[in-house]
């Protein structure tokens, strides 16, 4: 593996709500089922607490409570008469009702590409902030590569697990090449047909199109792993869907959050049930 790095130790913007939202998204990760008097555990008035948390998600942290719950899952998986992925592209064209608005245009590399595991491509990266902590942003002249998230400290453990998928790329940190990506990514103002984000898939065959159906649940809904593996025409391989969206490198964008257990359970996240719950939540109050 070549590398060109120099990884920061922390990012997090100081000065803004982030450290009192991510204080707020562990306790509801922790408590959620408690009902937790938040403002009180933080010091903080309820009426500040609100306005900071509703800023930062949309949602008030009593609604962002229920939106992460496993009810609230259960409802998501039940609430379609047509199956899901089929009905998807009729949900919300004309706003930041799904992810999807982001007209996101993919390409894939070749069986070849695939197994040279990255040999000869060059991956520029860079570490900015995120509704979700520190966001590991990967490119290639082909578009966005890889999207990982780190708490502070861990930002070294993040970038090394993602480079071990492409061994023998060679990898430059190049911040200003991924912050056009990162401000696309975050903002759902920029979630449109006149500026497409373009996605390399670096995967598997079998992965690659368990990731592009991904790609078809609407933000602010959900599936299950065995209704992909349908999907797919594959109806008995649940247990490899879940390896591959496990597997997924472009977090958020390609939406491997959205895929819950058969009986709504969120299941585990790679980057984090803590994180996985504030993404839906976040996704709940734009939707």
């Amino acid at each position: 593996m070549n590398v060109v790095t120099s990884i920061p130790t922390d990012i997090t913007p100081e000065g803004t709500d982030y450290d009192t939202v991510r204080r707020v998204i562990a306790m509801l990760t922790e408590d959620y089922r408690e009902q937790p008097s938040l403002a009180r555990r933080l010091g903080q008035s309820p009426t500040q607490l609100q306005k900071v948390f509703t800023r930062w998600a949309g949602l008030s942290p009593k609604a962002f409570l229920q939106a992460v719950t496993l009810d609230h899952a259960k409802r998501l998986l039940r609430q379609e008469d047509m199956p899901l992925l089929e009905t998807s592209i009729e949900v919300g064209l004309s706003g930041p009702s799904r992810l999807h608005d982001l007209f996101v245009t993919h390409e894939a590399m070749s069986p070849g590409e695939w197994k040279a595991r990255g040999a000869g491509l060059t991956i520029r990266y860079g570490f900015h902030p995120s509704p979700f902590g520190t966001a590991l942003v990967m490119v290639t002249d082909r578009g966005l590569a890889g999207l990982a998230f780190a708490d502070s400290g861990e930002e070294r453990a993040s970038f090394e697990d993602m480079a071990a998928r492409w061994p023998n790329a060679t990898y430059v940190e190049d911040s200003a090449a991924t912050a056009r990506y990162a401000a696309r990514i975050f903002d759902p103002d920029r979630w449109c047909a006149e500026e497409p984000l373009r996605i390399f898939l670096i995967g598997s065959d079998f992965q690659i199109r368990v990731w592009q159906t991904l790609l078809q649940i609407p933000l602010g809904k959900a599936t299950t792993y065995s209704r992909i593996a349908e999907n797919l025409g594959q109806p008995t391989a649940s247990r490899a869907v879940g390896a591959a969206v496990g597997r997924n490198p472009i977090s958020f964008v390609v939406p491997c959050h959205r895929a819950l257990g058969k009986t709504g359970d969120l299941t585990g996240y790679h980057w984090g049930l803590t994180r996985k719950r504030a993404i839906l939540g976040w996704e709940a109050g734009k939707a």
